[in-house]
């Protein structure tokens, strides 16, 4: 851990030390290529392209590059030089790798850093790859410790039974130790969604569901939460929404198609066991209690198992606590099918005011979290998974999620929105009062 702390503080320290540059000529070197590299870490980061695209012609104004036309999309991004003769366009790659919450939490302070102290593109370039080599803090170990974490947090939101518990431990465990595996070994990363979810639904559905008298789809479904695409569905239906139909579709497109690969493996599972996704006897559920307990198991579960940055806990809980409680108010101002909508008009601005004070890590850190815990990724998984095995009530299901995306993302357009105007008014306020502070004075 103290190697991986050195490295971090090097890397920051060969950063802030690397010399800025004025407007002049030299400036135009690189400026394409650092907006490349910048492109693709933030949608590596899981950021619409929409707020990438924003964010690239932002920096390339402030390096006195007005001129650059940027396209982005989730897989690419395309930046036009129309100073050359002729006019060339670059096109870098992006999803190179999904990046972990303490390297979209270096990557976002990067692009501050960027826009505020104009560093040479080349050392921005150096410093996102160096971003990308880092390893985890966390050694396998804790990795898979934070995955169960993260399932049975999920599981006390989804399905709170107490025969559950001890199942989402041991699914937990296993489907963590699979991902550690799996993500090693390019020809199993391929197929390990659908064979994660084969796996553990063969077992559940053989060995366990007889014993414990649970739904199987809804035992199996918290142990795949690194799979599930809700926060990909999510993100295109923002992008959608925002008018980027290219990228949203495709997204959406992507999104579906994950979970596909999710619901091929549980039905085949399924059939191979010959066994009903229900047992037909309810089991005992918790009290109103267990949901908020989850969210702590799942904060607790990220912070290991995506690597969150140092002292950032309590703000990836505090971002769960009001993403929830803004979905309970939504559920009973609006109902189930609305309440997302809620929930997204009102965590944005509390993140972003969060984000503001002093210690609290990238606001996209915190958003990313909240995005997971909004997005009903699980219940079209459920709601899928139910419909391949025949299960009545799951059109209904797959209906609502879908309904509930578009809720939510119309919730994440109008809480931008009121963020960036509020922002802008605060802004104003401030200057109107400092010129008639200036005033005063003369």
């Amino acid at each position: 851990m103290s190697g991986f702390t050195d490295r971090i503080r090097a890397a920051a320290t060969a950063f802030h030390r690397a010399p800025t540059i004025e407007a002049s000529d030299d400036e135009v070197i690189g400026v394409p290529e650092m907006l490349g590299a910048i492109g693709g870490a933030l949608l590596d980061s899981s950021q619409a392209t929409s707020d990438v695209e924003e964010i690239l012609k932002r920096i390339a104004d402030r390096y006195a590059r007005p001129e650059l036309r940027v396209f982005v999309l989730p897989t690419l991004i395309l930046v036009e030089d129309p100073g050359t003769t002729p006019s060339q366009t670059s096109i870098f790659p992006a999803n190179q790798s999904a990046l972990r919450l303490d390297q979209a939490d270096a990557v976002e302070r990067l692009v501050r850093h960027s826009v505020r102290d104009r560093a040479t593109p080349e050392s921005v370039v150096s410093a996102i790859a160096q971003i990308r080599k880092d390893d985890s803090r966390f050694g396998p170990v804790l990795t898979v410790v934070g995955y169960t974490l993260l399932t049975i947090g999920f599981g006390l939101m989804l399905n709170p039974t107490v025969s559950a518990l001890p199942i989402y431990v041991m699914l937990g465990v296993v489907v963590g130790t699979i991902v550690q595996v799996g993500n090693r070994v390019s020809t199993l990363s391929l197929i390990l969604p659908a064979f994660t979810a084969f796996a553990v639904t063969l077992v559940i559905s053989l060995l366990i569901s007889p014993l414990v008298h649970d739904d199987v789809i809804r035992l199996v479904a918290p142990s795949l939460v690194s799979f599930l695409p809700g926060l990909t569905l999510t993100v295109a239906a923002v992008e959608l929404t925002s008018g980027q139909m290219m990228a949203g579709a495709s997204r959406l497109v992507f999104g579906i198609a994950r979970l596909g690969l999710l619901v091929f493996g549980v039905f085949a599972g399924m059939s191979v066991a010959a066994a009903p996704a229900s047992s037909g006897e309810a089991p005992v559920q918790l009290g109103a209690w267990a949901p908020w307990v989850g969210i702590a198991f799942v904060a607790l579960g990220y912070y290991f198992f995506s690597a969150a940055p140092r002292r950032s806990l309590v703000w990836i809980l505090y971002a769960l606590v009001v993403a929830y409680s803004a979905q309970l108010l939504g559920n009973l101002v609006l109902g189930p099918e609305l309440s997302g909508l809620v929930g997204a008009l009102l965590v944005i601005p509390a993140v972003n005011l969060a984000g503001r004070l002093k210690g609290a890590p990238s606001k996209g850190i915190m958003l990313t979290c909240a995005y997971w815990l909004l997005v009903p990724g699980s219940m079209g998984f459920i709601g899928l998974s139910e419909a391949a095995s025949g299960t009545a009530g799951a059109t209904s299901t797959i209906l609502q999620t879908f309904g509930s995306l578009i809720a939510i993302a119309i919730g994440m357009v109008l809480g931008a929105g009121l963020s960036r105007d509020a922002t802008a008014f605060a802004r104003g306020w401030h200057s109107l009062a400092k010129q008639d502070e200036e005033l005063g004075r003369d």
